[in-house]
């Protein structure tokens, strides 16, 4: 079936590319035709592979008068069974609402982590208010990291080999930077103008 809809869905390719170049609205109206068709064939195929579907009974179980057949003995040490999807053959696709949901994978609590790695983002210095007085008129350099809140000094250890950004203090606070607490540049910056 899929290869008779592929073989007028190409002659309606053509004719359409007929239609274009000779300038003519029949061939356009045949090509229109032939994929209305295709359409049609797709339409009836699908039907028709449910039905068949819907009307394979269920494996049937047997009657109890029949003797069951004798069970194979159970291996000492339980074996993990690795459970399997089985891909259907083609055109064998059912409908996509009756597959079902892979389920969830846990996801590793990383809370504890974040806190001990030394990539972690610093927490934020305390800054008195006296002292943000001052830091907001100051044009000191500190340095940014692209994509993280805090400011630091050139020597904060948190900085590693990161890429930096060299801002003045006033203008990182306006911009919404925060201090690192490791390096503490508030209080290192208003210490030196004191």
């Amino acid at each position: 079936m899929l290869y008779i809809v592929l073989v007028l869905v190409l002659a309606a390719l053509g004719l359409l590319v007929t239609a274009l170049i000779t300038a003519s609205s029949l061939w356009a109206w045949v090509s229109i035709g032939l994929s209305v068709l295709a359409g049609l064939i797709l339409v009836a195929d699908w039907l028709r592979r449910r039905r068949r579907a819907a009307a394979r009974p269920a494996a049937p179980e047997p009657a109890p008068s029949e003797p069951a057949a004798p069970a194979a003995p159970e291996p000492a040490e339980p074996v993990a069974e690795e459970q399997t999807t089985l891909i259907p053959a083609a055109g064998d696709l059912g409908d996509p609402a009756d597959t079902p949901e892979p389920p969830p994978v846990a996801e590793p609590d990383v809370s504890a982590e974040t806190e001990t790695t030394p990539d972690a983002e610093p927490g934020v210095e305390e800054t008195p208010e006296a002292d943000v007085a001052i830091l907001a008129d100051l044009e000191d350099e500190v340095v940014v990291v692209d994509e993280h809140p805090r400011y630091h000094l050139r020597t904060c250890p948190w900085l590693g080999p990161r890429d930096t950004i060299p801002i003045g203090v006033g203008e990182a606070r306006q911009l919404g930077f925060t201090p690192c607490d490791r390096c503490r540049p508030d209080a290192a910056l208003v210490a030196t103008h004191r």
